[in-house]
């Protein structure tokens, strides 16, 4: 029966209650069709508001995602939601932009994205976080980072590894992400006016273990470098790198080849003090 009186008296506020019996007031909307949840609330004016304010978004044309206050009790992801579903037709749960080739994401009223179109069906089920610097998605249990998908190492460092065409880092389209660094301890450099690699790896501090003319090269120079400080008794888990597109004769063959610096065959674990 309270639920049937909260309705009449605010329309799209239902009364409804938590496990523990505690009341709860849900605001809904339909709009074309389309039955939208807008939030729960402690109050049934508070929904009421709720209702109102999402009313007005989806008729009023002219308020923009960028018309929204701190004010406003609709939460703003909503806000975003209702905008794009009143001006291209589509209702999707996470706070979305569509445009013809990409599509905003909103973390933010001051805080935005722009992906590819191609990356739509992913992010309208994956809601994205941030923390510090750094931006993920909850996947099956795990925290995994946005710039992980296009291939960009989780320690992996912005100007050095990869750089954005147009220097903006909040577009995320693919045109503009470059990368300059694929493999861990390789960094990319000019010299004499060509593009070359330098392989470092860190035992307390940064050792060069060589330049070469691939990142293939440099690449696998660090995964030699790594085995030999492993032989000679320096205790670190060193992650190696996994180069494509070359078979385990052509790995091998390189392998052998590459000089490191002598530098890394001194290097020894040293003995504890007793």
């Amino acid at each position: 029966m309270a639920e049937k009186i909260s309705k009449i008296r605010n329309i799209g506020v239902y009364e409804t209650a938590l496990k523990d019996g505690t009341p709860s007031f849900r605001a809904s909307i339909t709009h074309g069709g389309k039955h939208i949840s807008l939030g729960s609330f402690s109050d049934a004016n508070t929904a009421a508001v709720v209702y109102k304010e999402a009313r007005h978004i989806l008729s009023d044309p002219d308020f923009v995602v960028s018309s929204y206050n701190s004010n406003m009790y609709l939460p703003f992801d909503k806000c975003v939601c209702l905008i794009n579903f009143r001006d291209k037709g589509m209702y999707i749960s996470n706070p979305i932009y569509l445009e013809k080739k990409y599509f905003f994401y909103y973390l933010s009223p001051t805080l935005v994205y722009k992906f590819d179109i191609e990356d739509l069906f992913y992010y309208s089920s994956h809601k994205i976080m941030k923390r510090g610097r750094h931006l993920f998605v909850a996947d099956y249990g795990s925290q995994l980072s946005v710039l992980a998908r296009y291939g960009i190492k989780s320690y992996a460092v912005e100007g050095r590894d990869y750089r954005f065409a147009n220097d903006d880092s909040t577009d995320l389209r693919y045109e503009n992400i470059i990368i300059l660094n694929r493999y861990r301890g390789v960094m990319q450099f000019a010299e004499k006016g060509f593009i070359r690699y330098k392989s470092v790896i860190h035992v307390k501090s940064n050792y060069v273990i060589g330049k070469y003319n691939t990142e293939a090269e440099a690449a696998i120079a660090y995964n030699k470098a790594a085995d030999i400080l492993k032989k000679n008794g320096i205790k670190k888990n060193f992650q190696l790198n996994y180069v494509e597109d070359l078979s385990p004769s052509q790995y091998a063959d390189i392998y052998t080849k590459l000089k490191v610096s002598t530098k890394i065959y001194e290097l020894q674990q040293t003995p504890r003090s007793t």
